[in-house]
């Protein structure tokens, strides 16, 4: 389909929601119009040329009483799905009058697939809607219209000259995505919620195809998107593959928890004969839909910035609150207003570990992915799970501007479990993000696209894994730091005078520890307060006296503050040395590259600093972050004083006298 077919149909479709919609549906419900019956219509076309032969079978199936029609019905229709009613869009015109019970009858007449799409639209609900409006004619009517082909099948004249061109279920799809985005952008849909432009999805079956594309011999392959969304990705995935070995199997599965989108995947499915049962329906993070399969190759769009509390019980106990999923224990979670790397680890728990080609993974990620938590938390122990096992083979940013509903900096993972000599060990980074073209006209927030060309330029940078401006390599350990926690010692002062016992909320309890406490120390500030500490234990073992830990809290506070020039607060003292008690207030934290050695840095970049620091080396953790904007960092010297100058006199000339007006 020419992208001049693409728009006059994606125009005409548009315009029905317009035409027939207005009045009887605010803006923001026309999708649940329009998107259905755009399905159904398509299915209906589908099914035209053999719809005779179905019903004359059913007849004939219902006269031998036979239950199990389907396998007979498929046959007769070529597809995996049918319509037993007399109806098609069509006929359904020639009885105006009894227009909504026909179209029931006619949605009644589908198989079982296609009223599980039905159902995910909630068609029917909108019948009552449609006929109070008195619009379902119009509907109609103009999904029938002469003008729009939804059909596979070219529409020809009586020369046999093609005047509309058959639309394939590519092109099905390419017009179902923009529908759908132009739904979004009427809609005001947050960032998330947005597909993914297929260029994209080009660059992505480029980057995990290319590299194996001569070792993908005869045989089955396994193709998986945890969040398909409408099956942009499995379709391009599919197409590509079939390219690199026509005589392979592919087949496609995929999980979607938007009833919406889901709907129109099964619908791609069925007319692509694909088993819709391998796209399933729910939360992939609370409701695994393949938990028991693996797969070769995967793809995602996962959605950055939403939250998964929904999907939390299925994932943590909430008893022990431990992680009870097998495809995150013993990893981590990240936190739950962000679920995009549980999508990602929910890809890697399903990668191949046996087979000669292992799996291959493209997921498409913000930024928050690469950097977000320190040392210790989900994020951090999920990159540094993916990277200390060698599953990290490249990480490419593209360019802003390139979806439909977002124009943040977004970044393409690539994962593999078979890397070869010259990528063991290392990470590819790949700075994508000034080669694009601008659009002609901005799409949403789309003003930038990738060309065939632009697309070979990032995949022979992937492939050729060569140093360049724009292409990096890495170890794995360069991306990894230790977090050191950097202690520094109590030093506390007290006083036992009037003024700082006043505080106490409970004075008698400690009237006879303070009398033989001041005999000791009388009311002077004292700055050693492990002499107070001795003091006060010898008193209450002398006197008999049991102290709350409570109240023995409240009066050292009441009695003591911090002082940088008093005595250190031993905590311990023994044959090894003396441990002293942490200000918690003073502590600090360092990360240092795994490359280099903690002890030489703490001795050279903190020690010269506060002397009296110490790590604890009990609390030291390692950690993963990728800092993409920090290594291709390019230094931009700033500009002189005098063009700064200049170019404020030249303002200032062109403003001259606009004040003055404004003014009066």
């Amino acid at each position: 389909m020419n992208q001049s077919q693409h728009n006059t149909l994606v125009n005409f479709i548009w315009s029905i929601a317009d035409d027939v919609l207005r009045d009887v549906y605010t803006r923001g419900k026309y999708r649940d119009i329009i998107l259905p019956f755009t399905v159904l219509r398509r299915l209906d076309a589908i099914l035209e040329p053999t719809k005779e032969k179905v019903i004359e079978m059913h007849q004939k199936l219902n006269t031998m009483k036979l239950d199990n029609q389907a396998p007979q019905l498929r046959k007769v229709s070529g597809y995996v799905f049918y319509n037993t009613s007399n109806f098609t869009f069509k006929k359904l015109l020639n009885d105006p009058s009894n227009i909504r019970q026909n179209l029931e009858t006619y949605l009644d007449g589908f198989s079982s697939d296609v009223q599980d799409i039905i159902s995910k639209f909630k068609l029917r609900n909108q019948l009552t809607t449609m006929e109070e409006g008195n619009i379902t004619f119009s509907l109609i009517e103009k999904y029938c219209s002469s003008q729009i082909n939804l059909s596979p099948i070219p529409v020809k004249d009586k020369e046999d000259k093609i005047i509309l061109e058959g639309l394939s279920n590519l092109g099905m799809g390419y017009v179902f995505e923009e529908l759908i985005r132009k739904f979004n952008e009427e809609n005001n849909e947050e960032a998330g919620e947005h597909f993914t432009p297929r260029e994209i999805i080009k660059l992505m079956t480029h980057l995990i195809f290319e590299p194996i594309k001569t070792k993908i011999k005869e045989g089955t392959y396994l193709i998986y998107d945890p969040a398909c969304g409408s099956g942009g990705m499995l379709t391009e995935a599919e197409n590509f593959a079939m390219e690199i070995n026509p005589k392979a199997k592919f087949h496609l599965y995929g999980q979607e928890v938007n009833p919406e989108t889901f709907a129109i995947c099964k619908a791609d499915m069925l007319i692509k004969e694909e088993d819709p049962e391998k796209i399933f329906y729910g939360s992939t993070l609370g409701n695994d839909g393949f938990p028991r399969l693996q797969f070769d190759f995967m793809l995602s769009n996962p959605p950055y910035g939403k939250t998964w509390k929904i999907d939390q019980e299925a994932i943590i106990d909430t008893k022990s609150k431990e992680i009870s999923d097998y495809r995150f224990r013993g990893i981590g979670v990240p936190r739950v207003s962000d679920g995009q790397l549980l999508f990602l680890m929910n890809m890697v728990s399903k990668m191949k570990k046996e087979s000669e080609l292992g799996s291959r993974i493209a997921s498409v990620h913000n930024g928050s992915s690469l950097f977000t938590g320190e040392a210790g938390s989900g994020e951090s122990e999920i990159r540094k799970h993916i990277i200390e096992n060698d599953l990290l083979e490249a990480v490419i940013q593209l360019p802003n501007n390139m979806f439909y509903n977002t124009s943040i900096a977004t970044y393409i993972w690539v994962l593999n479990n078979r890397k070869t000599e010259k990528r063991k060990g290392k990470v590819q980074l790949i700075d994508a993000s000034n080669i694009f073209s601008k659009m002609r006209k901005a799409l949403g927030n789309k003003s930038n696209e990738w060309k065939d060309e632009q697309i070979k330029i990032i995949t022979d940078y992937f492939l050729d894994f060569t140093e360049n401006g724009i292409s990096k390599t890495f170890d794995n350990t360069d991306f990894g730091y230790w977090c050191i926690t950097v202690e520094r010692p109590l030093r506390l002062s007290f006083q036992l005078n009037k003024e700082k016992l006043a505080s106490l909320e409970k004075p008698d309890t400690f009237k006879n520890i303070i009398s033989s406490l001041q005999k000791t120390f009388g009311t002077e500030v004292h700055n050693d307060f492990n002499k107070f500490t001795k003091e006060l234990d010898k008193v209450l073992k002398t006197e008999t006296i049991k102290l709350k830990p409570k109240d023995r809290k409240d009066f050292i506070t009441a009695i003591s503050w911090k002082n940088e020039t008093a005595e250190k607060i031993i905590k311990k003292q023994d044959k090894e040395g003396i441990e002293y008690e942490p200000d918690t207030e003073l502590r600090d934290y360092e990360n240092i590259p795994l490359k280099q050695d903690i002890q030489i840095h703490f001795e050279t970049e903190v020690l010269p600093f506060v002397p009296d620091a110490w790590i604890d080396n009990s609390k030291t953790i390692i950690g993963y972050e990728i800092t993409f904007t920090k290594i291709f960092y390019k230094y931009q010297s700033l500009r002189s004083i005098e063009e700064i100058t200049n170019e404020i006199l030249i303002l200032e000339k062109e403003t001259e006298g606009i004040l003055k007006e404004i003014v009066a």
